[in-house]
């Protein structure tokens, strides 16, 4: 099986507020960002982040990006540029070497390619990838929380539970690199469970602004079917399934 997704980036001033992304579906993405940074080192950020929220997986990756420097840094120039220590043809330092080192050792043993694809021109996964990575920098540039995505989730990553007639979510987030400064994220959901209401997943009356009484933990346990409804309608909204949920309960 092959992975298919996006990876892009974002610098306001170029350096200056930076954001970076990838992004697979509405419910399988992650993005993060430095207050001061380029576009080149969101680009590969978003590479380096893709790979390593991968990492445990054995599929093929398949990773679409608008940035020629990106592709050709990872695909013709890195090796020569390691057996010469790190240093290019004219013998000047290679820009961006923590990222180009880390994105190195993140690349052994995995299977992928690259593809081009034009900025702007509205392919949905890379106009996704390219929208997260801007919100990001546009949070750095106002000071503000950004939203740093579900990070690696896929029906795959659903597991039976003990009874076997429920299953649980088991996500992989994406790790933040050393150099990373990220913005205040939003608070970390609280663990959800299980409920008897008929109504819990109708999304009639309910919406992710909704919140869960303070000082209670509730435990849910969803079904296969309860939880793709629930992951479908928080992709519609642009919330987490968390906050969704959170906000019904």
């Amino acid at each position: 099986m092959t992975i298919i997704a996006a990876a892009d980036g974002s610098a306001l001033g170029n350096p200056g507020p930076a954001g970076w992304a990838w992004y697979v579906n509405d419910f399988c993405w992650a993005a993060g960002g430095w207050e001061h940074a380029t576009n080149n080192q969101g680009e590969l950020k978003a590479v380096l982040e893709l790979f390593r929220a991968t990492a445990h997986l054995e599929d093929d990756l398949l990773v679409l990006c608008d940035s020629q420097y990106v592709i050709n840094s990872v695909t013709k120039w890195m090796r020569g540029w390691k057996a010469k220590g790190w240093r290019k043809a004219d013998g000047k330092p290679v820009l961006n070497l923590e990222l180009l080192q880390e994105i190195d050792a993140a690349l052994v043993g995995r299977r992928y390619r690259f593809e081009w694809v034009k900025g702007h021109a509205n392919h949905p996964l890379n106009e996704a990838a390219d929208s997260r990575a801007r919100a990001v920098s546009e949070a750095f540039q106002r000071k503000v929380p950004f939203k740093p995505g579900p990070g690696w989730v896929r029906t795959g990553d659903l597991v039976p539970a003990p009874d076997a007639s429920t299953a649980v979510v088991r996500s992989t987030p994406a790790r933040r690199g050393a150099a990373e400064r990220p913005a205040t994220a939003p608070p970390a959901s609280k663990p959800a469970g299980r409920s008897a209401h008929p109504e819990l997943f109708s999304f009639d009356s309910a919406g992710p602004e909704a919140a869960a009484a303070p000082g209670r933990t509730i435990s849910l346990t969803l079904s296969v079917d309860e939880h793709a409804r629930l992951a479908e309608r928080a992709g519609r909204l642009g919330v987490s399934s968390e906050e969704l949920l959170r906000g019904l309960i």
